[in-house]
């Protein structure tokens, strides 16, 4: 499941900047990616920019990728806003450009409690019944960690079928607790970099996983499906390790938390560096960042490329 980010124009830094898609690269980055083997794609989380696109460029960019992606692969559109009635409006109008489903985080201005975190995926299902959801647990955005009660909760509707995850390389034991709690009724997706341990626990579980990275070339992540699927785990765990390699100077001092800080920026970082499409500048108010910080984020990029370039060559 690759997750895309939202290329932007010259000046899409600028706060008086308007219509910043870059709408062409976003075509040519979607189909590159959908001809290589993603089999899903997700649009408008973190790294995708989705708090700080306009809601016409967030419609604009959607329409490319779902026309882009022609019917070729499933489309699950971000529609996370800060409030419900927001979401299901945004929904609405993705449903109308084609989209398959949704790729929904929970309001966060204020921290949700269990029952109204289940009471927002509720109201968007029983508005939007024709469209499935992908849930957003990320407990930096979203100030705490869905619960596996909540879970639990939320597997009983059926328009929720998956959650896109830490897995157990951030999680631990929590991502077991929540895997328990789902009972199989919706699949708990964990990031392509911790995949294989995830998935050796877990393999009848664990059937597939997100990746940002597949932006900066999707080759060493595809390889990984497929040793994962195929669980040839000798495999899985070499590439596995090629990756953790190429990712760890994505995270400050090795911090997750410091790394949240400044997600949108590192990782523009890391594309620049890759160079597998051209993500352009960042839109404020996220432009600035530690150079220490862009500078990991560059070098993952540099190290991603040769693995791209590695295993694209190795398929071919």
């Amino acid at each position: 499941m690759g997750i895309l980010p939202t290329p932007a124009l010259p000046g899409a830094d600028r706060w008086d900047s308007a219509d910043t898609v870059d709408l062409a690269e976003t075509e040519r980055l979607t189909r590159k990616l959908i001809e290589s083997g993603v089999d899903m794609l997700l649009t408008n989380g973190t790294f995708g920019e989705g708090a700080s696109l306009t809601e016409s460029e967030v419609l604009a960019f959607n329409d490319t990728v779902i026309r882009s992606a022609g019917g070729r692969v499933p489309v699950f559109a971000g529609a996370t806003t800060l409030n419900t009635r927001d979401t299901i409006a945004r929904g609405r109008k993705l449903r109308d450009l084609g989209a398959d489903g949704l790729f929904v985080g929970r309001p966060m201005w204020v921290a949700l409690d269990d029952d109204q975190i289940v009471e927002f995926h509720r109201s968007i299902a029983e508005a939007l019944p024709e469209l499935s959801q992908v849930a957003y647990d990320n407990p930096s955005a979203f100030k705490g960690k869905i619960s596996a009660e909540v879970y639990e909760r939320l597997s009983d509707i059926p328009q929720v079928v998956a959650a896109k995850h830490m897995g157990l390389g951030l999680m631990g034991e929590r991502y077991v607790a929540d895997l328990k709690a789902v009972d199989g009724r919706i699949r708990l997706l964990p990031v392509a970099s911790d995949w294989t341990h995830t998935a050796q626990r877990f393999p009848d579980e664990t059937l597939a996983a997100w990746s940002g990275d597949v932006a900066c070339g999707p080759a060493p992540v595809l390889r990984l499906r497929d040793a994962v699927l195929s669980r040839d785990w000798e495999l899985s765990d070499r590439i596995q390790s090629q990756i953790s390699h190429a990712l760890q100077t994505l995270f400050p001092d090795g911090s997750f938390e410091e790394f949240s800080k400044y997600n949108i920026q590192i990782d523009r970082a890391e594309f620049e560096a890759a160079g597998y499409f051209t993500p352009g500048p960042l839109r404020p108010p996220y432009t600035s960042c530690p150079s220490a910080y862009l500078e990991g984020g560059r070098e993952a990029g540099r190290r991603w490329a040769q693995l791209e370039q590695h295993y694209a060559s190795d398929s071919a």
